[in-house]
């Protein structure tokens, strides 16, 4: 048999859990940085999200937090913008839902912000309402 020269196997790559950030404090924005809510994940380490300013940016994860802090669609995050390139931006900081809770209650985040789903703004919202199309009994029985 051969012998194990490694230093551990698969439960050695997984880690610990380090769960010591459940009483983090909270992390405002600066200058250069700007808030935003994830649209979709487009893999690769990448992401597509919608900033408060408005605008839709190719977000990258850094490498400290791949692999590390998951990041869903519907998640608040914390960009870093460039200087060199409007459309995209670098994720610094994922937020908590209860620390999302807490930046719009303090005014950080507007008001239109839906947290915890991933449409973003509420732009649309009567738009929504047409969605809906009501039938007839009559029709239903032509078809």
């Amino acid at each position: 048999m051969p012998k194990n020269k490694g230093k551990g196997g698969k439960n050695r790559k997984r880690g610990k859990n380090e769960a010591d950030d459940e009483k983090r404090e909270l992390v405002f924005k600066e200058d250069g940085q700007e808030y935003a809510q994830v649209m979709r994940m487009l893999g690769n380490g990448r992401c597509e999200a919608l900033c408060i300013d408005g605008t839709k940016r190719l977000c990258h994860i850094r490498g400290k937090m791949h692999k590390k802090v998951w990041i869903a669609a519907g998640d608040i995050i914390l960009v870093g913008l460039r200087d060199y390139q409007d459309d995209k931006a670098d994720v610094i900081l994922k937020y908590m839902p209860d620390e999302a809770r807490l930046l719009k209650a303090y005014g950080e985040l507007p008001e239109s912000t839906r947290l915890n789903e991933v449409g973003g703004l509420d732009e649309d919202d009567d738009a929504a309402e047409d969605d809906y199309i009501e039938f007839e009994d009559e029709d239903i029985d032509r078809i």
